[in-house]
């Protein structure tokens, strides 16, 4: 990669330059050192210009038409006068690290909307199909003027958590399938979703979509609520003819007036800024343990003691930490 200087990419970043924003994704996305410096300082410059957009989740059981979704739901936001950033999460292969990247081609029309960015990246193998990046490539997008922040996940394990951790809106899309409609949604899944969007309703399972949002409803009614005053909504719609998106953005907007009103939308974004940080210090740490090499020996030995089962994991990664701390 072609190193530029951070004065041309937060100059490429702030004038809207898609070539610009997108190196300076890929300097932040880069696990080599001088490349992890360069992307520090990036991020410490263009803070001042974070913090306006919208961040919304988006997940679904694969077939559940998030790119649909989100390709219909950006060219509305674009016809408000809005400006949308996608940051598509593509799987990627655990033994080559190589990525689908299939979402641009699957968003063609989104992807020749001037107000609109789509990024798609490769998990690299990240916890949960979340890549490891996505936060600070949200800030990118943010201080490029971006009001919405769409942020696809790949609809497995723990991806949803991990979204949830960094988005103002969580996005649950639901389709209607054989049997019991609730069978395989996760309870956590649930406590989690802001918002339910019933995507492919057509006329002829209208009837059934309503029962499964009464179904759903109910199922909700036995949660908490994560936000105050805020009965999580459950519309019917079909993203690829374009029903029932408006009502999506109209309850988008109202859910975020909601948080502000609550004075709860600043102190989640605390908390999320507070979970990244305590993510980069276990980073920094590990990066650290192996490249000294008085403790890589040691590292390497309750490693190997861990893998070789000579006793419990977590008993050796808590020995480690002691003596690590004592040196």
């Amino acid at each position: 990669m072609k190193t530029l200087s951070n004065q041309d990419l937060i100059n490429g970043i702030r004038s809207g330059d898609k070539r610009l924003l997108g190196k300076a994704i890929t300097l932040v996305e880069s696990k080599k050192t001088e490349h992890r410096e360069q992307a520090e300082e990036l991020l410490k410059a263009i803070l001042p210009f974070t913090g306006k957009s919208i961040r919304i989740g988006i997940t679904g059981v694969p077939g559940a038409g998030k790119s649909t979704f989100i390709e219909s739901f950006g060219k509305l936001a674009i016809q408000q006068g809005k400006k949308v950033a996608v940051l598509a999460i593509d799987p990627s292969s655990s033994l080559n690290k190589g990525s689908i990247l299939g979402d641009k081609t699957k968003m063609e029309e989104l992807a020749k909307e001037k107000n609109a960015f789509i990024r798609p990246s490769p998990t690299s193998g990240f916890l949960g199909g979340v890549a490891n990046a996505t936060f600070e490539t949200m800030l990118i997008c943010e201080a490029a003027g971006y009001d919405f922040i769409l942020i696809e996940t790949v609809g497995v394990g723990q991806s949803e958590v991990l979204v949830a951790d960094i988005t103002d809106v969580f996005l649950f899309l639901k389709i209607i399938g054989g049997g019991d409609e609730l069978q395989g949604i996760k309870r956590g899944i649930m406590e989690m979703v802001d918002l339910i969007f019933i995507n492919k309703v057509e006329e002829e399972n209208r009837l059934k979509a309503k029962n499964t949002k009464v179904d759903l409803m109910r199922a909700l009614h036995f949660l908490p609520s994560k936000e105050k005053n805020w009965k999580v909504p459950v519309l019917l719609g079909s993203a690829l003819n374009n029903t029932g998106l408006e009502e999506v953005y109209e309850k988008i907007q109202e859910f975020t007036d909601l948080k502000i009103l609550n004075h709860s939308f600043e102190g989640t974004r605390k908390k999320q800024a507070e979970k990244r940080f305590d993510y980069w210090v276990q980073v920094y740490i590990l990066q650290k343990t192996k490249s000294d090499q008085s403790t890589e020996t040691f590292y390497e030995e309750h490693k190997k003691n861990a893998s070789e089962l000579k006793s419990n994991p977590s008993t050796e990664a808590k020995v480690f930490v002691e003596k690590l701390l004592k040196k």
